[in-house]
């Protein structure tokens, strides 16, 4: 789960775009989805979880910065939780971000870097999330954002004033980064290399112990390892769904309603024209004339705009009203006083003069109100359903804020409630990974994870069409599995943790024997148990990397030894351990002409590049001093786990 967290912290594009924007904005915005989220009152806001130089961190911020990162990472995977996520080291991750986004602000005041409004201001019209329905910035909508947030104007502004000045440090340090050939050559040269050996397996399976654990053992192993038995949070839905099936009012137009809305209209059912022409804009009055006078000879207009170094365009079909306001009223009124196929009487606009050849003339019949009747009548039904379903739903809002019941609505409604198993954020029914909720419930399955289980909620959940009222019951929030419930699970694990150290003493006697002379084969079969026979390897790293796949562990160990080495590897989950042995390595040759070298050359640059900003972000964060309150950390985390 965690893993893309660390993926994208680790990658070149996200050191510089979680400097940027990880603060109290970085993943409520950058998504272009405001999560509703809220501050933790169980952590005194005097409390600082680190300082770096003179800038403190509080646990508010801490608090709010990792309940961003996983509502960011809950739009991949639904089901992540914050005690897994905890669990897996996904609070260090955000709390190391936020004490180098700190350092770098902190070392920019200090050496005269700074972020203007202008460019502050550019950036907040950049994000997606504060644009209006036209997509551009909307001053409403970015209030509207921060209030859902509880957020101000001034912390988004220093939140995303640090990030440019992160990219202003950042980027120069990592530009330009350059490999010599020599090196590049010895790293690609590196593929070409061919690689033999044996691998040996030693399974814990093998080496499990007979006898049952005592209840202290499996408690023991229990605590040691409960952050592997975390159930996902699972929540029970309530819901009705009603939509134009629930409408009570007549929504047929009357006559007096048609009569109505054709005369509003009128202007759309009247007769109309449009034209497509060719236009050529030169800047004066005389070159107009000169190239219509050129074109009246014989000349196409399109040669003589090339003749004169301009080029033409083609435009419409439009009407004249969109013609004037593209151009001018003169200009407009000379096209649409042309015949077809000739030149128009140039005309000037603010970009110049005009000069227009009608390409072709379309003109509509208007329609009188009997033929508009149909149309009008269709449009008139459509507004009226869309405002009674608006009006029902307005009205079931306001009594759900009011207090009414899920159960006092759907009688209103006169419809059945329909109730959900338990299920995940993901929608899959708790315990049936093959069962989801009904795909109505989806759009609202992630205010359904976010919201206390009290009163129910309306929601929207095909525009215009179809209405949701919900609520949650029976939160059962997410948690180690108890030790009584998963019992026979745990020691099914206990048994394999057991085996493991066994297969780690039988591997370490391999190695031993094969250090020894002895081949791996011979060493396994010298086990007490029987264990798989040893495979044997011989691959180029040319091969290994067309597999198209990650690369097995035991394998990329053998990529990486001394010739004539043998080493062990442990295998996930204590599901035993490898002993992999080099016997031979065959060194490959390239020429720089292989674009192999060229690609290799390419990566190792942005490698170091990379490595430069690393060290310099190291080497800020040194300068300015870092302290960290393990104390006040400790407390985060169970605030934010539920613990205290």
């Amino acid at each position: 789960m965690i893993q893309t967290f660390r993926r994208f912290f680790q990658s070149k594009i996200g050191i510089f775009v979680t400097l940027a924007f990880l603060g109290v904005i970085a993943f409520a915005f950058a998504s272009s989805d405001v999560a509703n989220t809220g501050t933790f009152g169980g952590v005194a806001g005097g409390d600082r979880v680190a300082v770096v130089g003179d800038e403190k961190i509080s646990a508010i911020e801490l608090s709010q910065a990792a309940t961003s990162a996983i509502d960011g990472l809950r739009r991949e995977n639904p089901t992540i939780s914050m005690p897994s996520f905890i669990e897996q080291g996904g609070l260090d991750q955000v709390l190391e971000q936020l004490i180098e986004r700190a350092a770098i602000g902190g070392f920019a005041e200090k050496y005269g870097l700074r972020a203007g409004d202008n460019l502050v201001n550019s950036q907040i019209m950049t994000i997606p999330a504060f644009r209006g329905p036209d997509g551009n910035f909307d001053d409403d909508v970015y209030r509207q954002a921060l209030s859902q947030q509880r957020l101000t104007d001034a912390q988004v502004r220093d939140d995303l004033g640090k990030g440019l000045l992160a990219q202003q440090i950042l980027i120069p340090a990592a530009f330009g980064a350059g490999t010599p050939d020599k090196f590049a050559q010895q790293y690609a040269s590196l593929l070409k290399e061919r690689r033999q050996g044996s691998i040996g397996v030693i399974p814990s399976a093998a080496f499990v112990p007979e006898g049952d654990p005592t209840d202290k053992q499996l408690s023991a192993f229990y605590e040691e390892t409960r952050g592997d038995y975390i159930r996902p949070e699972r929540r029970t839905i309530r819901y009705i769904a009603f939509g134009d099936d629930a409408i009570s009012d007549n929504i047929d137009p009357t006559d007096e309603e048609i009569a109505a809305r054709y005369e509003a209209d009128r202007d759309k059912y009247a007769p109309s024209e449009s034209r497509t022409i060719t236009q050529l804009i030169v800047p004066t009055p005389e070159a107009a004339a000169a190239i219509q006078k050129r074109v009246q000879s014989g000349t196409g207009l399109e040669a003589a705009a090339r003749e004169a170094g301009l080029q033409t365009a083609k435009i419409g079909p439009i009407t004249k009203a969109e013609l004037t306001a593209q151009t001018s009223a003169a200009v407009a009124n000379s096209v649409f006083a042309a015949a077809r196929g000739t030149i128009a009487v140039p005309a000037a606009s603010g970009l110049g003069s005009h000069v227009a050849r009608i390409d072709g003339i379309e003109r509509q019949p208007g329609k009188n109100l009997e033929q508009a009747k149909g149309e009008i009548t269709t449009l008139l039904r459509e507004e009226k359903r869309r405002r009674a379903l608006g009006d029902l739903a307005a009205s079931v809002e306001e009594q759900v804020e009011e207090g009414v019941s899920l159960s006092e609505v759907a009688e209103q409604l006169d419809l059945e409630i329909t109730t959900t198993k338990p299920i995940t954020g993901a929608g899959m029914v708790y315990g049936n990974a093959e069962e989801r909720v009904a795909d109505i419930v989806g759009p609202a399955l992630q205010t359904a994870f976010q919201m206390e289980e009290s009163e129910p909620q309306l929601a929207e959940v095909v525009p215009g069409q179809t209405f949701l009222v919900f609520e949650t019951t029976d939160i059962t929030e997410s948690a180690a599995a108890p030790l009584t419930e998963i019992k026979d699970r745990v020691e099914v694990a206990w048994r394999l943790s057991e085996g493991s150290k066994a297969a780690k003493e039988a591997a370490d006697r391999i190695l031993k024997a094969v250090a020894d002379g002895s081949s791996i084969s011979a060493a396994m079969s010298a086990e007490s148990v029987p264990l798989p026979q040893a495979d044997t390897v011989n691959l180029t790293r040319e091969q290994l990397a067309a597999q198209g796949r990650q690369v097995p562990p035991p394998l990329a160990l053998m990529f990486s030894m001394a010739e004539g080495t043998v080493k062990k590897l442990e295998a996930p989950r204590d599901g035993g351990w490898f002993v992999v042995n080099l016997t031979d390595i065959d060194a490959g040759t390239i020429a720089k002409d292989d674009p192999i070298f060229a690609q290799t050359k390419a990566e190792l640059s942005q490698t170091i590049g990379r490595e430069y900003g690393e060290q310099l972000r190291a080497a800020i964060s040194a300068e300015l001093g870092v302290e960290r309150n393990e104390t006040a950390i400790e407390a985060v985390s169970k605030q934010l786990t539920g613990e205290n």
